[in-house]
């Protein structure tokens, strides 16, 4: 069933891209150091294609990938690599069109759309690069869109104290910054205490500091609450705050790095 479950050296992998890898082999170049970590995604061939015929457009063209529990992953890209294409099917907003993709052994591809929204507001929450926000409605109100639907949510006040926000609680998003916006909008993903948090290219609309704070807000989220986290950028100063680092190229994953610790925020050369 797709549903809520409870949480409870620098190396590097090349993947050619032309030959299925075994999932042992898969399972060790990709698991992140540490004891047992627990398998939240696994995927195998996914290939999504749009179109047909001449105007076919290959997005993802035989990923093979295993997420882990805990873990913080930055999937790295240039434009038109799939990057979007794959959180979208991780997320459950897109399936494959071929290739098996699960969540904690649940098949994906075999969900139909009720299973779907409810994974989607159960398992996962979505941070985009625009902040989505509802201009009438507060910070705290906007929060609150969410745990009044979610299962188990944190207080909206919890949430965004999290992001050091709970001095704004009251503040309408056209009163806010657009740092502090997409901060809100980080709380609102997290107050339903979700096991996944995907950010699309979550600090593409804000200048460098703005960024950072952003990004420290996202890290400390998965450091204190232990949500697999994955975010997608073209930005290479990116990959050093991360477990691991995906690079992908032409809808396929081309290698895997795994740094020996994470670089603080603060700490990244922009």
């Amino acid at each position: 069933m797709i549903g809520r479950h409870n949480q409870s050296e620098q190396a590097e992998e090349r993947m050619d891209g032309t030959a299925p890898v075994s999932d042992a082999v898969t399972r060790v170049a990709q698991a992140p150091s540490g004891p047992d970590p627990a398998l939240v995604y696994r995927a195998r061939e996914v290939t999504k294609v749009y179109g047909s015929g001449p105007a076919e457009v290959r997005a993802l063209a035989g990923i093979d990938l295993d997420l882990f529990e805990g873990e913080l992953v930055v999937l790295l890209g240039p434009s038109g690599s799939g990057k979007t294409t794959l959180l979208n099917n991780l997320g459950g907003l897109d399936l494959p069109t071929a290739g098996a993709l699960e969540y904690r052994g649940a098949d994906l591809t075999a969900a139909d759309e009720q299973q779907l929204t409810r994974f989607r507001r159960e398992c996962v929450g979505f941070i985009f690069q625009f902040y989505n926000l509802i201009p009438s409605l507060t910070a705290r109100e906007n929060v609150a869109l969410i745990t009044e639907i979610a299962t188990d949510p944190m207080p909206p006040e919890a949430a965004l104290e999290m992001v050091n926000l709970g001095a704004r609680l009251d503040h309408f998003p056209a009163q806010l910054s657009g740092g502090e916006q997409q901060r809100v909008a980080i709380a609102r993903a997290i107050a339903k205490r979700p096991a996944v948090l995907l950010c699309d290219e979550p600090t593409g609309a804000l200048d460098v500091r703005t960024g950072i704070v952003v990004l420290e807000a996202i890290a400390r989220v998965n450091r204190e609450l232990g949500t697999l986290t994955v975010i997608i950028t073209h930005n290479a100063v990116m990959a050093d705050m991360a477990d691991r680092v995906i690079f992908l190229s032409d809808g396929r994953v081309q290698r895997i790095r795994r740094n020996a610790s994470r670089a603080p925020v603060n700490s990244l050369k922009w």
